[in-house]
């Protein structure tokens, strides 16, 4: 027996316009498959990437899916899963081929192992919202970078939705987030959500302006999700002996490593957290934790209402104006 579905893709690389709301036919979960009615998802650029064929690895066309993020309901699971059961609110953990698991739809099919519980009394906007960034934030900066209370955390891009979210672990950590924007417009906004200083890229030198503010040191930690050439100049804005992670690469150019040794450099990939079942135990359990006591909340700049709306989500995504996150309500 199949299972209607509405669900968005694309047979063509390309702009927002190759994205396509259409029904596809769903089969009843098999072994070790859950099935989830989706109520709201997420961007990433790493799905504009996807899309438009800049990701690390390319789409399998036509009719490929795309997106990591949706939060929802279990509506049926297959043989041999014990750990959900129709009714239970859920995440999806981003730890899949996009072409073939991607969750821009209103009924999706993933692995178990790629469903994760929503925290206690979070929304469905919220939970979208949660996965990707904090996971990426958390697994780069405390668990892999160390960062420790008192370290000065250098955040590029500062106003992504894993920007931002950087921005709250590290001062849950009791670390000093810096963070930098290209333009002056958000650097009030970017004070507000507890970054301690701004630096905008367009008109200051960050590796000048990093210097000055933690005293001539430099950051303990870089948090760099742009890459290219620029990530080289990064080191020069560290500590000695500090640490610089590189997660994306939003210029589009070859990452360049740094000259200034000693330096650690790690490459952060989100599936160092939720590839595993140890990484997905541990990061439910800090998002719980934050959540609950309010040092964790996602920044959603926008929320479109239906399906129909991805391709002006993805529009405003690629413009660069907003701050936060993109939700997609279902």
């Amino acid at each position: 027996m199949s299972i209607t579905a509405r669900t968005v893709l694309f047979h063509e690389l390309g702009g927002p316009d190759v994205l396509r709301v259409e029904e596809t036919e769903l089969p009843d979960p098999g072994p070790g498959e859950v099935l989830v009615d989706v109520a709201a998802l997420a961007l990433n650029r790493a799905e504009a990437l996807f899309r438009s064929g800049g990701y690390f690895y390319q789409p399998t066309l036509p009719a490929s899916r795309n997106g990591y993020e949706a939060a929802g309901t279990v509506a049926a699971v297959g043989p041999g899963v014990t750990a959900f059961a129709p009714g239970d609110p859920v995440m999806s953990a981003a730890n899949f081929e996009l072409s073939a698991h991607g969750v821009y739809g209103d009924r999706i099919l993933l692995p178990e192992d790629s469903v994760v519980p929503r925290p206690a009394g979070v929304d469905a906007v919220t939970a979208a919202a949660v996965w990707v960034s904090y996971s990426t934030a958390y697994g780069a900066l405390v668990r892999t970078a160390g960062l420790t209370a008192g370290d000065h955390v250098l955040i590029t891009g500062a106003s992504s939705g894993t920007g931002t979210a950087a921005i709250q672990v590290a001062r849950r950590a009791g670390a000093v987030p810096i963070a930098t924007t290209r333009t002056e417009d958000k650097r009030r906004q970017l004070l507000d959500l507890g970054a301690e200083r701004v630096i905008v890229s367009g008109s200051e030198d960050v590796v000048e302006e990093t210097r000055r503010i933690t005293g001539g040191r430099g950051a303990e930690v870089v948090f760099d999700g742009l890459g290219g050439a620029g990530f080289r100049a990064l080191g020069d804005a560290a500590v000695e002996g500090g640490t610089l992670v590189s997660y994306g690469w939003l210029g589009g150019l070859p990452t360049e490593l740094p000259m200034s040794w000693p330096l650690t450099v790690h490459g952060y990939n989100n599936f160092t957290m939720s590839g595993t079942a140890d990484g997905r135990l541990r990061t439910a359990r800090y998002l719980d934790s934050g959540l609950a006591d309010g040092t964790l909340r996602p920044v959603v700049a926008e929320v479109f209402d239906g399906l129909d709306r991805i391709g002006d989500a993805h529009r405003l995504m690629e413009s660069n104006r907003h701050t936060g996150k993109i939700v997609v309500r279902v």
